[in-house]
């Protein structure tokens, strides 16, 4: 039997942690994981794995920045916030993803 979890569609990761971070300001990377799993109704399990990769690279192309803050927990912490180059990313992500999603809808339905 399939594992019920879904696997983050590839490219798509980028986009869930910018809209994120527009969405509830700075977040470091554990709010980001449970934020996203919360919205998906868990059907997204993000991993250290998967998801410190994708900051690190977001943050190497500009879309977000990070700092050293306090936790929830007093616990020591990088915080992730969305720059203004991130905001220019989110705002053609989101384009270029409602554009593919209405060609797989179409394909879907038969056209």
């Amino acid at each position: 039997m399939a594992d019920p979890k879904t696997d983050v569609i590839q490219g798509t990761l980028d986009l869930m942690v910018l809209k994120t971070l527009e969405t509830l300001g700075p977040l470091h990377g554990y709010g980001i994981a449970r934020r996203l799993e919360q919205v998906s109704e868990n059907a997204f399990q993000l991993n250290q794995g998967t998801l410190y990769p994708a900051l690190l690279r977001l943050e190497q192309r500009g879309w977000i920045s990070s700092s050293w803050g306090a936790s929830e927990n007093n616990r020591r912490a990088k915080f992730y916030s969305l720059t203004r180059r991130g905001k220019k990313q989110l705002s053609e992500e989101t384009k270029n993803w409602t554009r593919v999603a209405a060609v797989i809808e179409r394909l879907l339905n038969g056209a």
